[in-house]
């Protein structure tokens, strides 16, 4: 069974026995949930590949809530998701917040209403069509925000940079310029990349060389911020109240283009601020640098702390209200 495995850690930390059922709904998880005494524990199979998960389907749902008395729910990865689990069990029987779930929406709902300032934001990673609506939110309420990742080349071409063979969302380039402008008009520091390590091909061993912005050769790619700018965004780092951090600086994974997000990431572990990371690829980067321990909170949620500081109502938040 696909989840014996975490049933075996689970049953560790816990130090009480964990029962799996073969299934999610069905005769075992209801003859195993009905036999259950207090202080007992019962692991039921991978739900994200039974098609009613996703599909938020009523009787699925009304199946699993059938299976309690009340509801937990600790999933802050998940809670940006309308799906049967997060928001069908609830509507039937009583849920509440788990410890994790709460500190997760203290901590971005923080940022979200009242962050102590200086407030930085670090934007990076692959695309900003994917962050334009966190992007157009977290411009209305930071003091500076330094872009990394490809999406900076995007940024730059919208100020009339040639980034040669980077990698650009030409489609998105007015819009950032917008954006952007708008967002100085209001006094906001916006930090763009002004040395980068290229490479003539996107590869773990091509060739990195460090270059001024204006000066990337049309055959090669950005593939990291240079030290110049990762020492730039330290400072602002550094200096700031409030920190939050989303997305890789570069290709990380790779040595010849991990020094920008590992600089980025030693400036959050010693920022005097309080320093949050957003999930997904720059908690991967944190915890592969080990610095993980050294910022207040590492969220476990990458879309779903986006759609928080977006000033969304997540699915997940909203049944437990209701």
């Amino acid at each position: 069974s696909s989840m014996a495995a975490v049933g075996t850690r689970l049953q560790e930390l816990l130090s009480t026995e964990v029962r799996t059922a073969t299934d999610v709904v069905g005769e075992d998880a209801k003859a195993k949930a009905e036999a259950l005494r207090p202080g007992q524990v019962l692991l039921l199979e991978n739900l994200r590949w039974h098609p009613g998960e996703t599909a938020n389907d009523d009787d699925f749902a009304a199946a699993l809530a059938s299976l309690a008395d009340v509801y937990v729910d600790d999933a802050f990865g998940a809670a940006h998701r309308a799906h049967a689990s997060i928001s069908g069990i609830p509507a039937r029987i009583p849920g509440y917040a788990g410890l994790l779930l709460e500190r997760e929406l203290d901590v971005l709902g923080g940022l979200l209403e009242d962050p102590a300032r200086p407030y930085v934001a670090v934007l990076g990673g692959a695309k900003v069509s994917d962050k334009l609506t966190v992007l157009e939110n977290l411009l209305e309420r930071v003091d500076a925000l330094a872009v990394g990742g490809a999406m900076a080349y995007t940024f730059l071409v919208a100020e009339g940079v040639d980034v040669g063979d980077s990698r650009v969302e030409a489609d998105q380039a007015e819009t950032v310029h917008r954006l952007v402008t708008a967002a100085r008009e209001r006094g906001v520091e916006v930090l763009l990349p002004t040395d980068v390590v290229v490479a003539p091909e996107f590869s773990e061993d091509a060739a990195a060389t460090t270059v001024e912005v204006g000066a990337i050769p049309s055959d090669q790619m950005g593939l990291d911020v240079g030290p110049q700018t990762a020492a730039t965004y330290a400072t602002a780092i550094t200096g700031a109240g409030s920190v939050f951090w989303n997305g890789p600086m570069g290709v990380f994974e790779w040595d010849a283009f991990a020094a920008g997000t590992r600089t980025v990431a030693e400036a959050l572990a010693n920022s005097d601020g309080f320093t949050v990371v957003g999930g997904g690829d720059s908690a991967a980067a944190i915890r592969a640098f080990g610095l993980d321990d050294q910022v207040d909170h590492v969220s476990t949620g990458g879309g779903a702390s986006l759609e928080l500081l977006e000033g969304k109502d997540l699915p997940g938040v909203v049944a437990l209200r209701s």
